[in-house]
């Protein structure tokens, strides 16, 4: 929660430098990659906590029993998202890893430490979601897990 503090002071910096120092190629960068550990590292926290955004036109007006239904097809396709992500997110990684690869930017910092967080947030994701997931599935047929 408190990483977007870091990245507005990240980015405070750049204006800051740009406006009266000599720019540094590093801030836009370093603000993209908090941004996207703050976005992936909180997915599976939001689903945890049931804050995500819904599109409620209907399901706020079916019985408990269809909406878990309901959640239990589409915690299915976000498992089988999920795990498509996780296992390119592996890939990717042990190729950076492998190959030291680098930013292609003037900074070019190391890209491995980034698609560490990024799939270990995408792991951490599919795990809430297959708990979500039994716990719906636990709900649609009548039981709780309580």
């Amino acid at each position: 929660m408190y990483l977007i503090f870091v990245m507005l002071g990240v980015l405070l910096y750049s204006s800051l430098s740009k406006t009266f120092f000599t720019p540094s190629i590093w801030t836009l960068e370093v603000a993209q990659f908090l941004m996207v550990s703050y976005f992936l590292l909180g997915g599976g926290y939001s689903m945890q906590l049931d804050a995500h955004v819904r599109m409620d036109l209907l399901y706020s007006r079916w019985q408990p029993r269809t909406r878990a239904r309901v959640d239990v097809v589409t915690m299915l396709l976000l498992i089988f998202y999920l795990g498509l992500l996780l296992y390119g997110g592996i890939s990717s990684t042990w190729y950076a890893l492998e190959y030291d690869e680098t930013s292609y930017s003037a900074w070019s910092p190391h890209m491995a430490p980034i698609k560490i967080v990024m799939t270990f947030g995408v792991l951490l994701m599919l795990l809430q979601a297959c708990a979500t997931f039994f716990r719906n599935l636990a709900e649609a047929r009548g039981e709780s897990l309580q």
